[in-house]
């Protein structure tokens, strides 16, 4: 019972101090701009770390990876999902993932979702005309279509 107390608290005062350091580092609007360039640095130290393989795991990966970090939390802010993604990244062979592009997809859509989602997909998509039908025609006689009398079987013979 004290075990999952205890568990509890800390667990809840992890996530205070997330939320206070998300506080302190308020994520910027998201502009297609900042979009754009975050997928860019992401995929481009993905690609350079799948590039590099194992050469890269003794330095080279990590220094990517700190740039990476900073400079996609520069671009579309802080998100609690960034942290992981840097942690697993110094992991020889996980590195060669695209953990950075995953990452930024993630927190973007994250986002997207809370402010309202804005640009989602379903809003991009055209939606097909709208035709508008004539009225139908029913049996009423104010729309009833006028018609013609039944012709007469001897006026059509006439001998």
């Amino acid at each position: 019972m004290d075990s999952a107390r205890t568990i509890g608290y800390h667990a809840g005062s992890e996530m205070k101090l997330l939320d206070a350091l998300a506080s302190r580092l308020p994520a910027p609007r998201l502009t297609k701009g900042r979009v754009f360039a975050a997928f860019i640095v992401a995929a481009s130290c993905d690609a350079l770390q799948i590039f590099l393989g194992p050469l890269g795991w003794w330095a080279p990966d990590e220094v990517l990876d700190c740039i990476a970090f900073v400079l996609i939390t520069w671009l579309i802010g802080f998100h609690v999902l960034l942290l992981p993604t840097f942690a697993i990244e110094f992991i020889p062979g996980i590195g060669m993932l695209p953990t950075w592009t995953g990452c930024v997809t993630a927190v973007i859509a994250l986002r997207r979702r809370a402010s309202g989602g804005s640009s989602s997909v379903s809003s991009m998509t055209p939606q097909p005309p709208v035709m508008r039908l004539p009225p139908l025609l029913t049996d009423t006689p104010e729309r009833r279509p006028p018609t013609r009398p039944a012709p007469d079987p001897e006026d059509a013979n006439p001998s």
